[in-house]
């Protein structure tokens, strides 16, 4: 999906929450693929990795802020610690 910063900063915490859920879903149907040597473009592996961290970032950088929303994402329960 290759999402930028910025693009990840406009999202309200709930919506990045749902995003990271879909991700890591994808993430599962795409190391599935490349065992299977379905995937012919591995780089996606990456990106994916690398859009859920940034994702996880900048929750868990408002957790720390003390932002105004309220964060009750079962990503960050989920072995992150705020």
């Amino acid at each position: 999906m290759n999402m930028k910063l910025s693009e990840i900063k406009e999202m309200s915490s709930e919506e990045i929450g749902k995003q990271i859920i879909g991700e890591e879903i994808n993430m599962v149907d795409l190391r599935f693929s490349h065992e299977l040597k379905q995937l012919t473009n591995t780089a996606k592996l990456r990106a994916t990795k690398k859009d859920i961290a940034r994702m996880k970032t900048i929750l868990k950088e408002r957790v720390r802020r003390g932002g105004s929303e309220k964060i009750s994402s079962p990503v960050l329960d989920k072995g992150v610690d705020a």
